[in-house]
């Protein structure tokens, strides 16, 4: 089973959420279930409307009853209950204001990193790929003072900031790279020594972490991102 992020977009592409499914699909199976129950987390954004994200998300996922997608949504300031995650399988989380996510899946965090392990299909699409890193880039546009990104990619808060995540995977996360010029961001913290590696996802792609090697599907390319001793080092592995 896989960690499937995904790094934003208007709209999620059947083809970027297919293998998930194939994936929650067959670990329902060898529990005798015929369809998938997967569980998708969201947190309202700042005007308390639920992201856009969410219900593309179930239906890509649930439509033609592929899947019982299982929706739990918090407003920005609460948290999870640990129930969310009893009986699925496989777990989504959304897409929204990255800071208020990781807030909010706190009590699930040791929970999340037990199912992952044993093989719970993940999916994070962008805070929800945001997250799940060691060191989860929750937002900033500014290092230092200087502007490195646009402000609107900002999530809320002035200075580049840091935060441990899930720890799913050991490289930090950035997310609507091209797009929303969050790949000068991931490049200016690898600068200022914020980071040491770390991949920026474009939107309408997926970075897939298994057993093998590493995939990319979807339209946009994965931006990998390393620190030197006197130079960062930026190469894109393509869909």
């Amino acid at each position: 089973m896989s960690i499937h992020l995904v790094g934003g977009g208007p709209l999620v592409a059947a083809d970027v959420a297919a293998p998930f499914l194939a994936e929650a699909t067959a670990r329902s199976a060898a529990v005798g279930r015929s369809v998938p129950r997967i569980a998708l987390l969201s947190v309202t954004g700042p005007t308390g409307a639920t992201p856009s994200s969410t219900p593309d998300i179930a239906e890509v996922l649930g439509g033609a009853r592929q899947a019982e997608v299982l929706v739990t949504e918090v407003a920005a300031g609460e948290v999870f209950a640990t129930t969310v995650l009893s009986d699925v399988d496989a777990l989504v989380i959304g897409g929204g204001v990255t800071p208020a996510y990781l807030d909010a899946i706190q009590p699930l965090v040791d929970q999340i990193r037990l199912l992952v392990s044993d093989g719970l299909p993940y999916l994070g699409f962008s805070a929800g790929a945001m997250v799940a890193a060691d060191r989860a880039l929750v937002g900033g546009w500014r290092i230092g003072g200087v502007e490195v990104c646009p402000e609107e990619s900002s999530e809320g808060l002035d200075e580049v900031e840091l935060r441990e995540g899930l720890g799913l995977v050991d490289l930090t996360i950035d997310v609507h790279a091209v797009q929303a010029g969050t790949l000068a961001r991931l490049i200016a913290a690898a600068e200022a020594e914020f980071v040491t590696a770390g991949l920026a996802i474009d939107e309408d792609t997926a970075l897939v972490v298994g057993e093998g090697a590493l995939e990319v599907r979807g339209t946009g390319s994965v931006w990998r991102v390393v620190a030197g001793d006197e130079s960062v080092s930026v190469a894109t592995m393509g869909a």
